[in-house]
């Protein structure tokens, strides 16, 4: 939903109801201020603040995170009304909509908890975050540091040390 001429289509916006959004990689989304105000504790007090006429910066959250979470507010205003998945309207249609968002490459998953985190949208972070404990669950710390591409900058001998005072943890 990129659009050009930023404050001509962020004041029609708001008369339409929408608000508009810049990533911090500069693409402008015109979304309906009501989905994403309902979940985004972020967007919701850029709006009340007077935001709401003008493109409000997103400075750390790219295009692509910011597409998802956006999908992600629309889906859950539409559906379950802003409720969270442990509200009885939580339905098999979002939790079909939330296992197939969470379906994505490493990097997007880091990109969408950031997102998520920085726009206050609680539910959306915590599915991601559960994504995240899900890859971990059952692997060494080999298969981790492969899995999240993470390096060993301890010596053997530290990494030896480490083991026998956490060995409680690993058993």
């Amino acid at each position: 939903m990129a659009t050009t001429g930023a404050s001509d289509g962020a004041s029609a916006a708001k008369k339409e109801g929408l608000v508009t959004l810049m990533s911090g990689d500069g693409e402008i989304f015109e979304v309906e201020a009501a989905a994403v105000a309902a979940l985004s504790v972020t967007i919701r007090h850029a709006i009340e603040e007077g935001f709401g006429d003008r493109p409000i910066p997103l400075p750390i959250v790219g295009a692509r995170a910011l597409a998802l979470a956006v999908e992600y507010c629309r889906k859950h205003h539409s559906l379950g009304g802003g409720a969270g998945e442990d509200s009885a309207a939580y339905d098999d249609e979002l939790r079909a909509f939330d296992h197939n968002l969470a379906k994505v490459d490493r990097d997007t998953l880091f990109d969408l908890i950031e997102a998520a985190n920085y726009l206050e949208i609680e539910g959306l972070l915590n599915l991601m975050c559960r994504t995240v404990a899900e890859m971990m669950k059952g692997k060494s710390v080999e298969e981790l540091r492969r899995t999240f591409d993470v390096s060993n900058d301890y010596t053997p001998e530290e990494e030896e040390e480490v083991r026998r005072e956490v060995s409680w943890a690993l058993d």
